[in-house]
């Protein structure tokens, strides 16, 4: 029971910082961005969110990827890491741009725009906690 409960208080406390908060918000931007493109292609005339699309499936599998990797970084190669965190970023905030731009007449856009902002910005502290750490 001891060792169920180390592991228990590691998640607590990995979730108090800044690199649990990144985690879950890479799970909450993958699962809008796949439900941002789910919508998109659900539209009557989908062609004009052809680009939107696009950067919501690739910033869905970056984020799954991103929140994976960091998720098990007690022990990964740092400079990975933040190389990951940065890229997460740089795609959420491309994802962010597209659905801003479209979110006036598709509330879903503006919905993943939030979560890909929220992301992108847990990711760039992250990297930068970790690059500290180094």
């Amino acid at each position: 029971m001891l060792q169920v409960q180390s592991i228990k208080q590691l998640l607590v406390n990995m979730r108090r910082d800044v690199l649990g908060e990144c985690i879950e918000a890479c799970a909450l931007c993958e699962f809008a961005c796949v439900t941002c493109a789910d919508a998109c292609l659900g539209e009557t005339a989908p062609d004009p969110l052809r680009n939107c699309v696009r950067l919501n499936l690739d910033c869905a599998d970056v984020c799954a990827l991103t929140g994976h990797l960091v998720s098990r970084a007690f022990s990964a190669e740092p400079k990975l890491v933040r190389a990951q965190l940065e890229i997460c970023a740089n795609l959420c905030a491309a994802c962010q741009a597209e659905c801003r731009r479209l979110a006036p007449s598709h509330d879903h856009c503006q919905i993943c725009a939030q979560a890909c902002s929220q992301c992108e910005a847990l990711c760039r502290e992250a990297a930068l906690q970790v690059a500290q750490q180094q």
